[in-house]
């Protein structure tokens, strides 16, 4: 199963292809989509077709996206909404179902606590993937989404399977 996380950002995207294959968490691909510094209309525009450029590549089966959260400075919100929303629709035009998760979800999924550094999320990635060196920020945070929707995908497996075993009982 090959999984795309996205990390949506107005001037920087990242994005982060894992696979599984039998038990074993491999690394495909990760970057940046770098959207510039010119009207914002034209970098949505990049990170539409970038996003669909991605998916044409590595054709995943599953994607997750990081949630927007709310900024101190309300127009960076904004900004990352529509960001968010072009890589969104871009999936979608691509026939995907999207799966979403919070910054503390991610975090606690890949670090162990919600409220991890940037540098430790970097560090667990490596560590986690076997990365050769410490990927970019937006690299290992959109890497981070992906593996939080493996990790949150084979819990709830574990739990429907116990569901099944139970006959829905709780213990």
């Amino acid at each position: 199963m090959r999984i795309l996380g996205i990390d949506p950002g107005s001037r920087i995207t990242g994005f982060g292809i894992i696979e599984r294959v039998g038990g074993r968490v491999a690394y495909v691909e990760s970057g940046c989509i770098r959207a510039g510094t010119g009207e914002f209309s034209g970098r949505l525009k990049v990170i539409f077709d970038s996003v669909r450029d991605v998916v044409a590549i590595y054709r995943p089966e599953q994607v997750a996206v990081e949630r927007v959260f709310m900024h101190k400075n309300p127009d960076s919100a904004l900004k990352l909404g529509h960001a968010r929303g072009a890589a969104l629709c871009a999936l979608m035009m691509e026939g995907l179902k999207v799966s979403e998760y919070t910054p503390a979800e991610i975090k606690q999924a890949t670090v162990g606590k919600g409220n991890a550094t940037k540098a430790q999320v970097q560090h667990m990635i490596q560590a986690l993937l076997k990365l050769p060196g410490i990927p970019r920020e937006d690299a290992a945070d959109a890497l981070a989404v992906a593996l939080c929707h493996l990790h949150t995908g084979q819990t709830l497996g574990r739990i429907n399977r116990s569901a099944a075993l139970t006959g829905g009982r709780r213990r």
